[in-house]
């Protein structure tokens, strides 16, 4: 009995002299954030329906019935309405959920790769090979983000992957200008240097160093990047360079429902209502973890 209680006291104090880490002080923080941690449920909610919800709908997303025209919600079987070609407005929110919730993942990892990548070289290689880097990346910023887009969906053609890539093309500036400045600031840091004399090659420190070190920001800007990307894709459906029908997008059906908004509100409101839901839960997880993360808040 007293083994027992010894070895648990030799346990409770190793554990007291260690105290917690920073990633664990940081969850510990997130999770005392109400905001945040009301938004993750919320936004664990919206994924699920995105996903499973298409399937236990009782209306196919593009099945067209010519009787149940502009049908108010709550008629005929169907929840939220039907469109001006009579399809069910709840089977198409949920596959336009879906469709922007898989653009702004598939565009922010397009994003996160490519600016992390450009920008952490750019930082730590310094000199000319920055200049370069940087100045290329100035060039882009110069650069309409429509024009961009609307010259790469001309000359590759209008699918739902080139819009994938062409908004994760765009994105990712921002991205390695973040990753750059973190990286200026770590390269001389104590254990950099240890790794240098210890005879690591640049790829191996910037990959194993200096890229881990900066999961803190970059975390906190995939966040907010992911709402940017949906809103980019919203912006781009509404001009008709977007998603193309009969697939449907939260961008295509508020831009649907903006020209029968008169006629039918019903088509407006529920898509609004669903994209404003999903930009807030990004934006306050992204506060979120900003607050946990930042030291000066500690």
């Amino acid at each position: 009995m007293s083994v027992f209680v010894s070895a648990s006291g030799d346990r409770a104090d190793l554990a007291a002299i260690r105290g917690r880490s920073l990633w664990d002080d940081a969850r510990r923080r997130l999770m005392a954030n109400r905001a945040a941690v009301a938004s993750m449920i919320v936004l664990g909610l919206l994924v699920a329906l995105a996903a499973v919800g298409p399937f236990l709908t009782p209306f196919p997303y593009d099945q067209v019935n010519k009787q149940d025209v502009w049908v108010p919600p709550l008629t005929h079987g169907h929840l939220l309405g039907t469109d001006a070609l009579g399809r069910d407005l709840l089977a198409r929110l949920l596959v336009g959920l879906r469709v922007s919730l898989a653009i702004g993942a598939v565009a922010t990892s397009v994003s996160l790769a490519i600016g992390v990548a450009w920008g952490a070289t750019a930082g730590y290689l310094g000199g000319a090979v920055d200049e370069v880097m940087m100045r290329f990346v100035d060039v882009l910023y110069s650069l309409p983000f429509i024009f961009f887009v609307i010259l790469l969906m001309v000359t590759f053609g209008s699918n739902i992957v080139l819009i994938f890539v062409a908004i994760g093309a765009v994105e990712w500036l921002t991205m390695s200008r973040i990753v750059r400045g973190q990286t200026l600031t770590l390269k001389n840091r104590e254990f950099v240097e240890a790794a240098r004399a210890a005879g690591l090659g640049r790829t191996a420190i910037v990959a194993r160093h200096i890229v881990p070190n900066l999961l803190g920001p970059v975390v906190v800007y995939v966040t907010l990047t992911i709402p940017a990307v949906i809103l980019a894709e919203s912006f781009l459906s509404f001009l008709g360079l977007g998603v193309q029908p009969p697939m449907a997008s939260l961008g295509t059906l508020i831009a649907g429902g903006a020209q029968d908004m008169e006629l039918a509100p019903w088509l407006l409101v529920f898509p609004s209502l669903v994209m404003v839901a999903t930009l807030m839960c990004f934006n306050f997880i992204g506060d979120g973890l900003r607050d946990a993360i930042d030291p000066k808040d500690r």
